[in-house]
């Protein structure tokens, strides 16, 4: 699609540090996203709604054009047609990964320290705490697969969030594929770049179960893979398959 071969060569033509800042941004938006599933599923207990919100921080990073990680996991669409390099590909990975990173212990920090974690009555903290307890302690295989399901999803979010004309579209295309992923638990290494250092903040400031290092990182690590399978691999690179010319 030659629409997305300009949206790659913009995205691989900025500077390491606009990459970074703007990776701070779409980090952001995700932990803001889920930080709302977590109040909206302590509230309710229904994880129909916890899906229902998360799309908000997609939907922010859509409409912004921040830069993030998943999303751009689509490059490998732009090194299959030969517009963008595969150095330039991972330049961007690279930077926009630690800027997501950055950005969303930013917002977990500030959430948890400024009281987030006691909203109804506690229960904020609570649901903080055993949703990084829940991650950290899926099975490798578990973490990869859950990771492949995700992004293949996150793509096509943001694939056709590009193709569409106005902004009703855009939102609705971020919204359905996203809301699709969290209601069936799979796993998004940004949004666990909150979720997990949240939790491991919240058991530290209210009490509760310990969060290892370890498995914050496994999780992180393993997932991150998992996306790059589904969203480059799978999702990008058959996207170009099945539209390239015979």
């Amino acid at each position: 699609m030659d629409t997305y071969n300009a949206v790659a060569e913009g995205k691989v033509s900025k500077s390491a540090a606009k990459l970074f800042v703007s990776g701070i941004f779409a980090g952001a938006f995700i932990a803001f996203g889920a930080l709302c599933s977590q109040i909206a599923g302590a509230d309710t207990s229904l994880r129909v709604a916890q899906a229902a919100v998360f799309p908000i921080g997609l939907v922010m990073v859509v409409l912004v054009g921040a830069e993030l990680f998943t999303g751009n996991n689509l490059l490998a669409y732009a090194v299959c047609t030969k517009a963008i390099s595969p150095m330039q590909m991972l330049k961007n990975w690279i930077f926009v990964y630690l800027g997501n990173l950055a950005g969303s212990l930013f917002v977990a920090f500030l959430a948890v320290y400024g009281g987030t974690g006691g909203l109804l009555s506690g229960a904020v903290g609570e649901t903080m705490i055993s949703t990084a307890v829940s991650k950290c302690g899926l099975s490798v295989p578990q973490m990869l697969m859950r990771g492949i399901l995700c992004n293949i999803l996150v793509c096509i979010a943001v694939w056709n969030a590009i193709r569409a004309d106005n902004t009703a579209g855009k939102v609705l295309a971020a919204f359905l594929p996203t809301f699709a992923f969290v209601l069936s638990g799979f796993e998004h290494c940004i949004a666990n770049m909150y979720f997990i250092p949240a939790g491991m903040m919240a058991a530290g400031l209210y009490g509760g179960a310990e969060i290892s290092a370890a498995g914050a990182i496994v999780n992180i690590l393993v997932v991150t893979v998992g996306n790059v399978a589904g969203g480059a691999l799978l999702c990008a690179c058959g996207l170009w398959y099945i539209g390239k010319k015979d």
